[in-house]
């Protein structure tokens, strides 16, 4: 199966890195957001990558076209004009880079890479910006056997701050960035049947909108309940905060060897 990745929004709740570069590029322990999450694929056994590119987009194809220079020793003799590479340790990865235009909403950067998708074959899809340790393979697994179109794993993110439980003054509990107020949101990693296509018109077209409130109208949407570690990378602070996890080697995203 294939992955689809979003990798080209404009990302301006993160102005701070997104001047200058594509929200996915926007780095976790000195590596790319978008290489935490082609890792996260990786680790179960998903290799084959559709990235849809947008603003900036050129800086995610420079980056995978020099990838080998990122992670291999290199001697280059600058004399004659040659290069030798040294114990790569690159990735398995297939990965296709397609510029789905500047302005696309999500729905339309999908339908844009339609054509390099297997037309009989179901495929993940998810934002760019986003971690998570969920079981991507039990949700394939999930995805087969209801044969609806779309699965949708659901979370349920924590509050940003702590709550209280009082009688009066007192507080009776209190509990640090408890689970938001229970309801379970979109978490991101979807598994889609080709089916999903017949609700795409064009660049307009915002998956999270029309798309979905109609598919799930149909009863053609599904749940994947994830109770595990799930962040997106929104603002500066997310950023900060899973750049402190990866720092201290609590990352609960890694869930691939090194």
């Amino acid at each position: 199966m294939k992955a689809v990745i979003l990798a080209g929004g404009l990302g301006t709740r993160l102005a701070e890195e997104t001047r200058t570069r594509p929200k996915p590029m926007a780095e976790i322990g000195g590596k790319p957001i978008l290489w935490h999450i082609l890792k996260i694929y990786g680790s179960h056994g998903i290799n084959d990558f559709i990235i849809c590119c947008g603003h900036l987009g050129y800086q995610i194809k420079e980056y995978f076209a020099n990838y080998f220079l990122h992670t291999t020793d290199v001697t280059m003799d600058l004399q004659n004009n040659t290069m030798v590479l040294h114990e790569q340790r690159t990735e398995p990865w297939r990965v296709t880079l397609v510029d789905t235009g500047a302005d696309t909403l999500t729905g339309g950067r999908l339908k844009r890479v339609e054509k390099y998708l297997n037309p009989d074959e179901p495929f993940f899809f998810t934002y760019g910006d986003g971690v998570a340790d969920v079981d991507l393979q039990r949700s394939k697994i999930f995805h087969n056997s209801h044969g609806k179109c779309v699965t949708m794993t659901t979370v349920r993110p924590p509050a940003r701050f702590g709550a209280v439980d009082a009688v009066g003054s007192q507080v009776t509990r209190f509990i640090e960035k408890p689970l938001g107020d229970n309801n379970w949101i979109n978490g991101g990693f979807f598994v889609l049947s080709p089916k999903i296509f017949e609700y795409l018109d064009d660049d307009s077209t915002s998956f999270e909108n029309a798309p979905l409130v109609k598919i799930a109208a149909e009863g053609e949407l599904m749940a994947f309940k994830h109770s595990g570690f799930w962040q997106p990378m929104d603002t500066l602070r997310d950023k900060n905060q899973l750049e402190q996890m990866w720092a201290n080697g609590a990352a609960p995203w890694k869930t691939w060897s090194d």
